[in-house]
């Protein structure tokens, strides 16, 4: 007889979308406790620019995958595979619900779309010979070795395209040829807040902008710079790599601010591209 496997409720969607009000709304409803999916949450002190939820937002429901680490930890997919299952277990010896919510796509795909996952060990001096070349170059040189992974990264950030060569070269076959589909561990409920329009999305994201501004996003880049330096995690986060521009004047405040919103709008459409190819998903209200 087949085991019954556990419900999970996974709430996706693009920065801005009210994926933290759900979230919070189908804990209570479903007597679940959270389990973040976002690949900056995890670092302490990235609060402003990441829209953290505080402590009043999360209306004393249990959040796990939250100020986990500091910046300067290399918090690896793997890592989170490992501590979201553990949360997973947690939540389930309690007789609750998992709730996983977030926008980093990569995260549910490992822990809940069934994907096997590489273990690979970081390679620093590789990441270091990668890291100088052009975003460009990289894609051509993916493209050349793994056309799959090529399309499925070609719109993503320098750092993911740097590990998908890394394991490429590390295992010597294509990612594709690794990736394959195991055994599903859950049974998944996937759930993403309604957009009625790209228009209301990008206006949502453009005011968020604006109360991060207000809330002391720029105090808060000059505290982590002047706590952990320029290092990657820091340097590479969106909010805090535009303010940065306007601190060591290269940028006006006004124009940091609109790259802000525009680098935000480009992540979210990002987002909408990846989630939206999932069959399962349900659009809510």
């Amino acid at each position: 007889m087949n085991k019954i496997k556990p419900k999970i409720i996974a709430i996706v969607g693009p920065t801005a979308s009210g994926k933290t009000a759900m979230s919070i709304e189908f804990a209570k409803k479903y007597n679940g406790e959270i389990i973040s999916a976002d690949s900056r949450l995890v670092y302490k002190g990235f609060d402003i620019a990441t829209a953290k939820p505080t402590i009043e937002e999360r209306e004393n429901i249990p959040h796990y995958l939250i100020d986990i680490v500091e910046p300067e930890t290399d918090y690896s997919v793997g890592n989170y595979y490992d501590d979201a299952t553990d949360a997973i277990n947690i939540i389930l010896n309690k007789k609750k619900t998992p709730i996983i919510v977030g926008g980093t796509g990569l995260y549910f795909r490992i822990l809940l779309e069934n994907y096997d996952l590489p273990r690979v060990a970081p390679n620093y001096k590789l990441r270091e010979t990668l890291d100088l070349k052009e975003k460009e170059d990289l894609l051509i040189e993916l493209k050349k070795i793994d056309l799959q992974t090529y399309e499925k990264l070609k719109d993503s950030n320098k750092r993911r395209i740097i590990r998908a060569l890394e394991i490429i070269k590390t295992l010597e076959k294509p990612l594709s040829e690794i990736n394959i589909q195991k055994e599903p561990e859950y049974q998944v409920e996937w759930h993403m807040p309604q957009i009625n329009s790209r228009e209301e999305l990008y206006n949502r994201i453009n005011k968020r902008v604006d109360v991060m501004l207000e809330n002391g996003l720029i105090e808060e880049t000059q505290n982590l710079l002047k706590k952990h330096g320029r290092i990657k995690n820091f340097t590479e986060t969106i909010g805090y790599k535009e303010i940065l521009s306007y601190l060591d004047n290269q940028i006006t405040l006004n124009e940091a601010v609109e790259k802000l919103k525009q680098h935000t709008r480009n992540y979210a459409k990002r987002q909408l591209t990846w989630f939206r190819r999932n069959p399962n998903l349900q659009i809510n209200y």
